[in-house]
């Protein structure tokens, strides 16, 4: 099996196409769910966020895929085919694994650096495992992921590097200290918004939200308030300062909504609040579009540089151990091979000689057995070791084809496979 990503990102698309092709809640599983049934996929997951939608999965024909995969995507997204084409990017097992950990690390983000991405992977493969729809590649490829991008969180500077789309989007605001500001939403996002806004010296922030319980649980948690979500356009009418943060896929703040002067921050894609708000006398809407083009966070340093390196290593490692293991049933099956040839030899050897003590016996077998070891010791050695060098599968296919070996069929390979 090889792994195969396909989507289109902040970096390949306008954020209206990104907006158009999102997926979330029931159409998220339903994409999850057809991609898998086709037969070239066996392994998938999707992650889809304000900033990308990419497929993985685990394939054995890649052009077959590809061509399935971005037919999908027209299909869920109802952009049509030849339009949607031109934005999507395709990477290829050693490709896929190098953009998935650099993805992860927050080199691939619209703001460098930020760490939102590593909890929407996390959660782009929970769903995958709840609906049963990955299996040990993908689970390998994306938990050695994740904790490379928790050492590029926790070894460099890779946070600083870049703000976070809150903070990016709030550095376009001005003074935030003695504003009134309305947090609509009470997800992950929304919390970073509260939180960031709590930290800045906003004292008067309140929270709105479908789930009541859970505004709350978040206004409490930086000193605000909660109301119903049906209160919002009540609150818009006191507040200053705005962040929205659900993407349910309708506009939630339109223009015969507002009727004082504010600054509006909409992070979330689709997007919450209708475009057309800026027609609206005293209102500044920043977006994810407004973002892109302020190039905030989006300069490289040195902690870059280090995540860079970083990723450089894990690569490798991962890449050097997924060939060493691919080798891993010839060696079982040479060394099963042998034994059998071992194990018959005896046999046959014991039965010309009945009169033979244990001793004697077991000193035969133990000697025969040495010899075999030390004999096989070095090829398979070096079998594993060259692996990991480019062309590496050949010495495998070499050993197989020398010993007339079927890595297949013994029950030991099996049980490694599993």
């Amino acid at each position: 099996m090889s792994i195969l990503a396909i989507g289109l990102s902040h970096r390949t698309a306008p954020v209206a196409m990104l907006e158009r092709v999102s997926v979330t809640g029931d159409a998220l599983v339903k994409l999850l769910h057809d991609v898998q049934q086709d037969i070239s996929v066996a392994e998938t997951m999707v992650v889809s966020t304000c900033n990308r939608v990419e497929i993985y999965v685990a394939v054995d024909r890649f052009h077959a895929a590809v061509t399935s995969l971005s037919d999908l995507l027209s299909v869920h997204s109802g952009v049509p085919g030849d339009e949607l084409r031109p934005h999507l990017y395709v990477h290829y097992e050693d490709q896929a694994v190098e953009h998935l950990f650099s993805m992860v690390c927050g080199l691939d983000s619209m703001v460098v650096g930020e760490g939102q991405i590593l909890g929407q992977v996390r959660r782009a493969l929970k769903l995958a495992q709840k609906h049963g729809t990955v299996g040990a590649s993908l689970n390998e490829l994306v938990q050695s992921a994740l904790r490379v991008g928790k050492r590029a969180h926790t070894d460099t500077g890779i946070d600083q590097a870049g703000a976070s789309l809150v903070s990016a989007g709030l550095a376009l605001a001005g003074e935030l200290p003695g504003r009134r500001a309305l947090v609509v939403g009470a997800g992950s996002m929304s919390s970073l918004a509260a939180t960031t806004l709590a930290r800045a010296g906003v004292t008067d922030i309140v929270v709105a939200n479908r789930t009541f319980d859970r505004g709350l649980r978040l206004a409490q948690s930086v000193g605000g308030r909660a109301v119903e979500f049906a209160a919002v356009p009540r609150e818009l009418a006191a507040a200053d300062l705005v962040i929205t943060c659900i993407g349910a896929g309708r506009h939630v703040i339109t223009p015969d909504m507002l009727s004082r002067e504010a600054f509006l921050l909409d992070l979330a894609l689709p997007h919450d609040i209708d475009p057309d708000v800026r027609t609206v006398p005293g209102i500044t809407l920043v977006d994810l579009e407004t973002i892109q083009e302020s190039g905030i966070g989006s300069h490289e340093d040195d902690a870059v540089q280090a995540v860079r390196e970083l990723v450089t290593r894990e690569l490798t490692a991962f890449l050097d151990a997924g060939r060493a293991s691919r080798v891993t049933p010839t060696v079982v099956a040479l060394r099963g091979k042998a034994a059998g040839v071992v194990e018959a030899e005896l046999g046959r050897l014991l039965m010309r000689m009945p009169d033979l003590d244990r001793k004697t016996r077991d000193e035969v077998t133990q000697t025969v057995q040495r010899v075999v070891d030390k004999l096989l010791h070095e090829p398979t050695v070096r079998v594993k070791q060259l692996a990991t060098s480019p062309g590496g599968d050949h010495y495998a296919e070499a050993l197989r084809e020398l010993f007339d070996l079927d890595p297949k069929m013994p029950r030991a390979v099996r049980e490694v496979e599993l």
